[in-house]
């Protein structure tokens, strides 16, 4: 489940879009500053009201108001620049309020609106902000992990009916429903003020396309893009020059080693080399000596240490391990079966007997594809 906004946030992202609004509507806002500050002292001017007494300001902006509704309050039927005003002010009136006032109250007052000038809105306050073209699994997961971590994101999905798209609406997620390939789709997402696009969805062409369009728009964007076809993968990297991964291949390890070794929770490449990421309960062998001294000679890098209810994050080198404590280490394979076998514990359990505190405190073991 996805963290929800707080309070402040939500002040922030009010604030931000209603400076959007004023804006997007400046000239409407300033035109109907002047009529209704401009034209009550020329109907004081040129209007008398009954009995040759001048007209008030209250009255000649009430005379202003209803105009606009076809309701003349003052008689000016013996001016001509009366009548001209009279004349003038309810289509231009109109005109403003209507088309201009109506709107931007609309637009600031119905934020939840899911269509697509609010999404154009809010996308216009963001700058740096990330697009993520897809609201299946792998596109909610990306949202999810860049929201946790305080990123500004946008969402564009092609179908109502998509998976995930009334979960991130619930989540206030702007989210925009048009067809990706459309030539006014990455701009209404302000493309160009975005430093990141990630290409989700399950069709390797329109991801394709989604990329090209992006960097053509914003040369300097950052493109990350999913394939299923494992050849285009490294031609897109050369030739493209973005982060192109493939589910394929982020699973296959993964996938691998979990068949081999449930105690593996985590899997991944680093040029060429399988990194493994696994918890060790401190047994036979790990009591007594330091992180460090586990580093040099296995050649593993000690991510945190569980003692009790207490979790260390980066423990130090001198830390002394203590019979008990769970270590969450990363090796290279190799190194990871050789660790293994110092604390004798070669052969992996069977699944289901292995002892529990090996898997992460939800009860799910992670997979290398997020």
């Amino acid at each position: 489940m996805m963290d929800t906004p707080p309070p402040r946030w939500r002040v922030v992202a009010n604030l931000r879009y209603l400076r959007a609004l004023i804006k997007r509507f400046r000239i409407t806002l300033v035109l109907t500053a002047l009529l209704f500050l401009g034209a009550p002292p020329l109907f004081q001017w040129r209007c008398e009201v009954p009995g040759g007494e001048p007209v008030g300001a209250g009255k000649a902006l009430h005379h202003v108001y209803f105009l606009l509704f076809g309701q003349p309050s003052l008689d000016c039927s013996n001016d001509w620049m009366g009548i001209l005003l009279n004349m003038l002010v309810p289509p231009v009136g109109i005109a403003l309020v209507v088309d201009g006032v109506v709107r931007f109250a609309y637009l600031f007052f119905a934020k939840h609106k899911s269509d697509k000038e609010w999404i154009e809105v809010i996308a216009e306050t963001l700058k740096g902000h990330i697009i993520v073209c897809g609201a299946g699994r792998v596109g909610f997961r990306v949202v999810d992990q860049l929201r946790s971590m305080g990123k500004d994101v946008v969402v564009v999905e092609k179908k109502e009916d998509a998976a995930f798209v009334n979960v991130l609406r619930d989540e206030q997620v702007p989210l925009l429903i048009d067809d990706i390939r459309s030539p006014q789709c990455l701009p209404r997402l302000n493309v160009k003020a975005a430093s990141a696009i990630v290409c989700s969805t399950d069709d390797d062409l329109a991801n394709l396309n989604i990329a090209l369009d992006a960097r053509r728009l914003n040369p300097n964007i950052r493109v990350v893009i999913r394939l299923f076809d494992d050849d285009l993968v490294a031609k897109v990297r050369d030739t493209f020059k973005a982060e192109a991964l493939s589910s394929s291949s982020l699973a296959a390890p993964a996938m691998a080693l979990a068949a081999l070794d449930p105690r593996i929770v985590h899997s991944f490449r680093v040029c060429g080399h399988l990194m493994v990421v696994s918890i060790f309960e401190a047994r036979t062998g790990l009591p007594g000596i330091t992180v460090s001294e586990i580093r040099d000679r296995f050649g593993t890098l000690a991510l945190s240490l569980r003692r009790g209810d207490k979790e260390i994050l980066h423990p130090q080198g001198d830390q002394r391990v203590q019979a008990g404590d769970l270590l969450t280490l990363q090796a290279e394979y190799r190194d990871y079966r050789q660790l293994r076998a110092f604390t004798g514990e070669t052969q992996p359990p069977l699944w289901g007997q292995h002892d529990m505190a090996f898997l992460p405190p939800s009860g799910e073991r992670p997979t290398g594809t997020g």
